[in-house]
């Protein structure tokens, strides 16, 4: 029987561009770049073989724990909370039971891509557990998005699920003939010294955020398309600055990017994105970077090492959470 097959997957922050890596949004705007990084804050999934057709699906998050007697009866649990596991099996449809194990280092709605690491550590498991190999990270991304987008009934980006599948500073381009990907060290670079995390303690929606600047975009309205255009000057920009080096470009360019985002719509920010800002800044930081689809989850603050002390300080005493979390090279 083989043996149990483990699989950890890091989540992200994105640094630019987020958004515009929906599907068919890059293409309003004539393609897209969207820049991101791994990091270690984690999720893990546990898959051991059975013998037999029995079935165990365990969360740690959820605190739940489910016996089936076959794959039939997995499928049938009416149970909500199984629908991510179950819409899984149904692709898989493994012909072997097993117990699975899956849990998060990732706050829920901490704007991280925890639900899209998951999914991804899920895709490499079941894909060693079926001998059903994907032929690359494209198609791994295009099966688990729209996995995804099934699952949550919105529109979904795919940005998560790269440096999921890949970790390291990713770099990717949105164009007519798909998106490429090129995956970067983050050893050596200001990544691993300026960058702090810090959760809001608020959890936020990314699939209704999203789905307003879809509405909004189809309909061309033109102060959304008009933010979008300028989130992607933004990411270009971006991309540039990490490729060339020029790392002190990155607190100016995450400061256009948080005025852009809120143009786009003001859901993206909260009162306590706004209050995290203020004092971040009001103690050295450089910048702050709304993570994901924003409202609530962590902000990223960009801030010098001997600034960081205060920063954490005074965002702990207004009741934030400073995560203990840093960028991750290639996996």
């Amino acid at each position: 029987m083989p043996q149990k097959i483990v699989v950890k997957s890091p989540t992200r922050v994105d640094l630019a561009g987020g958004t515009l890596d929906l599907w068919p949004l890059y293409l309003f705007i004539n393609g897209a770049s969207t820049v991101n990084v791994a990091i270690d804050v984690f999720t893990t999934v546990e898959l051991t073989p059975h013998d037999d057709e029995t079935i165990v699906l365990e969360s740690v998050d959820l605190k739940m724990r489910k016996g089936y007697t076959n794959l039939v009866d997995a499928l049938q649990d009416p149970d909500p909370k199984m629908v991510l596991l179950q819409t899984q099996l149904r692709y898989w449809m493994p012909k072997k039971g097993f117990t699975l194990k899956t849990s998060s280092d990732s706050p829920v709605g901490g704007g991280l891509g925890g639900s899209s690491s998951l999914t991804i550590g899920l895709m490499k498991a079941f894909s060693q557990f079926c001998e059903r190999p994907f032929k690359d990270v494209h198609q791994m991304v295009h099966v688990a998005h729209n996995i995804e987008a099934e699952i949550l009934n919105t529109p979904t980006g795919t940005q998560d699920y790269y440096p999921a599948a890949s970790g390291g500073l990713n770099v990717l381009r949105y164009g007519y003939d798909g998106i490429h990907q090129e995956v970067l060290n983050v050893t050596n670079t200001p990544l691993a010294e300026k960058f702090m995390l810090i959760y809001t303690g608020k959890a936020h929606h990314s699939g209704l955020n999203n789905f307003e600047v879809m509405k909004d975009s189809v309909t061309k309205d033109p102060s959304t398309i008009q933010a979008l255009k300028d989130l992607k000057a933004i990411a270009i920009e971006t991309e540039h600055a990490v490729r060339s080096g020029n790392w002190g470009d990155l607190a100016g360019l995450f400061r256009r990017e948080f005025e852009a985002r809120v143009r786009l719509a003001p859901e993206f920010s909260s009162p306590e994105i706004s209050r995290l800002a203020e004092l971040s800044l009001q103690n050295g930081a450089e910048a702050v970077k709304i993570c994901g689809a924003g409202g609530g989850g962590c902000v990223l603050v960009w801030c010098p090492p001997d600034k960081k002390q205060g920063v954490a300080n005074a965002c702990q005493e207004a009741g934030f959470q400073v995560m203990d979390a840093k960028p991750v090279n290639p996996l």
